[in-house]
């Protein structure tokens, strides 16, 4: 079968100290430190193998994500700009659906026919943090299109506990073809959504959201902020287009950050109060977290989404004198987070479906990641079977 596949030479930098754990599997805990040259191409690939609890999946659509630009762009000496956990040569892509094409001997749960969305972080279940609830911070974790292949290709075989059908979206849209497309953008509806209401609790109806960053997370997270009952929801983003896309989604107002100073917006839509819930969904925590610093209601939440290897200045003080808190994220799985986010997706209540862009076939993904790198898309999306 056809699959994007990207490979990159395996040359630490001189100052990283490799683990015993990365020379022995050859897996990166920080890909930015160690994989260079990478080279993405469109190719042949092995068919996957389908285990007794297994389903192989036709995929219909398969989003490109902010961390598939990262490898696809790199830093002046060459390495990649995703700072975390992988493992190359792999197939990319992992924001998708399908429908159930073959079922191992041992699956209950799906037929062949069905419709699924899947979860990207593939999870043990028997190490310390997966049974304690904690299943995004896995000590055995492999990580569909980062670690193990993706969905950037015809097919590919998971385990059926990773799956959820999505014949509520189909319901709801009555078009096979737009729920496939929109159950694709489940996966990263699910990472604002852990974030913001697993995460960091939520806030409570009528209160002010601020999301900076209006690429899909950000977007998913407006929509979720209007979902969820926020009295004003405030974006910061620098390219027009997506402004105009945080808008259709539930921004009452979107601003280009480099034009205005983001603290003093804020501080004006809310007459001097402040906002309530602060969602950091740029990338860009060093320019954008000094600005929520600024604008803190009483009781607020910084909640970090985006990833960015690099430090960030905060002064304290000023959390501790607004009774604030920050909450890091990362992942999706658990806490019933994928069936939440489609049935708000099967009720109406969230529909994200204007945020996609544009589409590629399969053999122009390489096309579709290097679109991305230009920042204006909301979401962009492969479609392997046409």
């Amino acid at each position: 079968m056809k699959g994007l596949v990207l490979d990159a030479a395996w040359d630490p930098r001189p100052d990283y100290a490799l683990s015993d754990w990365e020379r022995e599997t050859r897996t990166a805990i920080s890909g930015s430190n160690i994989w260079r040259h990478p080279k993405l191409e469109v190719r042949e690939w092995e068919e996957p193998e389908v285990g007794p609890r297994d389903v192989l999946l036709d995929i219909q659509a398969c989003g490109v994500c902010g961390s598939d630009m990262h490898f696809y762009e790199t830093d002046k000496d060459g390495y990649i700009l995703y700072p975390g956990l992988t493992r190359f040569p792999t197939i990319l892509g992992h924001e998708f659906s399908g429908r159930v094409a073959e079922v191992g001997s041992e699956v209950t749960s799906l037929r062949p026919g069905d419709m699924v969305t899947v979860e990207e972080m593939i999870w043990c279940g028997h190490c310390v943090p997966c049974r304690n609830g904690f299943p995004n911070h896995c000590l055995n974790l492999e990580e569909i299109g980062f670690t193990i292949p993706g969905a950037f290709a015809e097919r590919i075989a998971v385990n059926e506990k990773y799956c959820w059908k999505i014949d509520a979206v189909a319901e709801r849209f009555g078009d096979e073809t737009k729920a496939f497309e929109v159950g694709a953008l489940t996966e990263p509806t699910t990472v604002s959504y852990n974030a913001m209401f697993e995460r960091a609790g939520g806030f409570r109806p009528g209160q002010y959201v601020a999301v900076f960053g209006a690429g899909p997370i950000g977007l998913a997270a407006i929509g979720l902020a209007r979902a969820g009952g926020a009295g004003k929801i405030v974006a910061f983003e620098t390219s027009p287009q997506r402004c105009e896309l945080a808008q259709q989604v539930g921004a009452d107002q979107a601003f280009d950050p480099t034009t205005v100073k983001a603290s003093e917006v804020l501080q004006d839509a809310s007459k001097g109060e402040g906002f309530d819930f602060l969602v950091e969904a740029a990338g860009a925590p060093d320019r954008t977290v000094p600005e929520m610093l600024k604008a803190l209601a009483i009781n607020a939440k910084i909640v970090q989404i985006g990833r960015a290897a690099r430090e960030v200045p905060m002064y304290l003080e000023v959390l501790q004198v607004r009774r604030a808190q920050v909450f890091g994220a990362q992942g999706h799985s658990g806490h019933a987070t994928f069936p939440n986010v489609i049935r708000l997706v099967a009720s109406g209540r969230l529909d994200l479906s204007p945020i996609i862009t544009a589409r590629f076939p399969l053999d122009k993904a390489v096309d579709a990641i290097a679109r991305s790198g230009e920042r204006t898309d909301g979401k962009i999306l492969v479609k392997p079977q046409e």
